[in-house]
């Protein structure tokens, strides 16, 4: 007994001991690409669809700098007004892209390298609300939420860039909504971040606040740590105006750029799912040339984020089967033509953390993640299909999405792990079991990842431990990190520099200082 008992000891000892980095079970960037939804016939018949919707059909709506910029480049005007771009334009832009994106953090600790099937997960959603999981109540989403939220990502090692997940509900300026979105993430989080803006002379602004943060322009243009997303489209192919405007501002600026195709199935793209893949990548790749026309190989990620219908009733259903199935498949021709993409996969038309929120989920970022999707976005503390965050589901979240990023590393086959010698001295030597072996001492971190907030107690112990649920420890946790992290990887010195010269609405106190 007493050897049983010190076994489990240091078995207990070792799996509570920090691991190196090098040695943890899973890492950001683990290649995905196993699950493949189409055949090789099915994509070549949609990669074909894809080229001919932007040579036959065109964008509605380009800016005369569109315009002039993307005729340069061999796009051709329609009689009807519609740019159009021919095959042979679109594989330039492809080939002149950036296949070795970096996207950078404050902390170079947390550089993504967006390259092949290498899988990240990120926040995002804009919601205009947020869940209370304790009183089951909804309010409005605020300015300190987002600082929040931010900085409980900077505490998850699963969430690898923080997209905006609130709007600033407080702030009723668009200028000073646009800007203080920007500096309440970066001041939360030393991650990559990634912010949008309504108009384009806001974001000229808030690029001389991330000068200030980077140490200079040049510091800013060597490691852009925020990225833009942009909705540079409206489905079915319409170019938004004031949307291009900003898109070429990033460009200039060596601002990454997000290109945000996010049409509805059903709605603003086809019902028929394959065709809404092939839209949402028409879209994409249209924004993609316009971009390699302002300037050659600037950093761009190809956000095809197609959205789902209920049919019955045409409201948005972001936790649908179909939801996974499409971000899968979209992350599919983007392994196809090697370019860096993000798709959105993770949020649930349930109202608050529960089964469906949980399931719809983990489902859905599975199956996407799967499918080797460089950027999955809103894939955590997302509710009421984007309408609504839930500040503690983040951390709940971040446990699903390290099972997510288990099952997209896959397993391991060698010599070693095949474990032919391992079998053969249990079962010759009457050993019975492999619970004393060196091996499983050896792998019980390495190949294992083990959840902080779900339970795995045994029905007695959980009893005994006073019936502890994940929710009630996330939400602990929450109160926990909110009260006492407070990151400081941008200093005082240029925090004063900041408010000095822009409209920051957080006080000193509500960031620690």
């Amino acid at each position: 007994m007493s050897r049983r008992s010190g076994g489990r000891k240091s078995k207990v000892a070792l799996r509570a001991a920090p691991l190196d980095e090098s040695k943890k079970p899973i890492h950001p960037g683990e290649s995905g690409g196993r699950y493949k939804p189409f055949t090789q016939d099915e994509i070549s018949a949609v990669i074909e669809n894809i080229f001919r919707i932007l040579e036959e059909i065109g964008f509605n709506e380009a800016t005369p700098h569109c315009i002039e910029t993307c005729l340069d480049y061999g796009a051709k005007l329609g009689k009807d007004g519609r740019l159009k771009m021919p095959r042979d334009i679109v594989e330039k832009a492809i080939s002149e892209s950036d296949r070795n994106l970096i996207l950078h953090g404050q902390d170079p600790r947390h550089d993504l390298h967006v390259n092949g099937s290498r899988v990240y997960f990120a926040t995002g959603g804009a919601a205009v609300m947020i869940a209370d999981s304790s009183t089951k109540t909804y309010r409005d989403s605020t300015s300190q939420d987002l600082y929040n939220m931010a900085r409980i990502v900077d505490t998850c090692d699963n969430i690898h860039l923080f997209q905006r997940t609130c709007v600033l509900r407080d702030i009723d300026d668009n200028f000073a909504m646009d800007l203080n979105t920007t500096y309440n993430s970066i001041m939360g989080t030393a991650k990559h971040v990634g912010a949008s803006w309504t108009h384009s002379e806001h974001l000229e602004k808030t690029l001389k606040m991330l000068h200030l943060v980077a140490g200079g322009e040049e510091n800013w243009r060597k490691r852009p740590f925020v990225s833009q997303s942009n909705c540079f489209v409206v489905p079915p192919m319409k170019f938004a105006e004031e949307s291009l405007e900003c898109l070429r501002i990033a460009v200039e600026g060596g601002m990454p750029v997000l290109l945000l195709s996010a049409g509805q199935a059903g709605a603003t793209a086809p019902p028929c799912l394959a065709g809404t893949v092939s839209q949402a990548w028409a879209e994409c790749l249209g924004g993609l040339v316009y971009v390699n026309a302002i300037k050659s190989g600037a950093p761009a990620i190809l956000g095809t984020w197609p959205f789902v219908s209920d049919l019955r009733t045409g409201a948005m259903s972001g936790g649908s089967p179909e939801q996974g199935i499409l971000s899968a498949a979209c992350a599919q021709v983007g392994n196809f033509f090697d370019l860096p993409m993000g798709t959105g996969a993770g949020m649930s038309d349930s109202k608050l953390p529960d089964f469906q929120g949980g399931a719809e989920h983990a489902s859905n970022v599975a199956v996407t993640a799967l499918s080797g999707a460089n950027i999955i976005y809103e894939s955590a503390g997302m509710y009421a299909s984007l309408l609504s965050a839930c500040p503690e589901s983040i951390l709940l979240d971040n446990d699903a999405l390290g099972a997510c990023m288990r099952m997209v590393k896959g397993l391991t086959v060698n010599k070693e792990t095949l474990g032919f010698d391992v079998i053969k001295d249990v079962c010759l030597n009457l050993k019975g079991h492999y619970l004393g072996s060196d091996q499983t001492l050896d792998v019980m971190q390495t190949e294992y990842i083990y959840p902080e907030f779900y339970n795995r107690l045994s029905p007695g112990d959980w009893h005994d431990a006073g019936k502890p649920e994940a929710l009630s420890i996330a939400t602990q946790k929450t109160e926990e990190i909110l009260s006492t992290h407070f990151p400081t990887h941008i200093s005082e010195e240029i925090d004063n520099k900041i408010r000095e010269k822009f409209p920051i609405h957080l006080s000193k106190k509500a960031i620690g200082r």
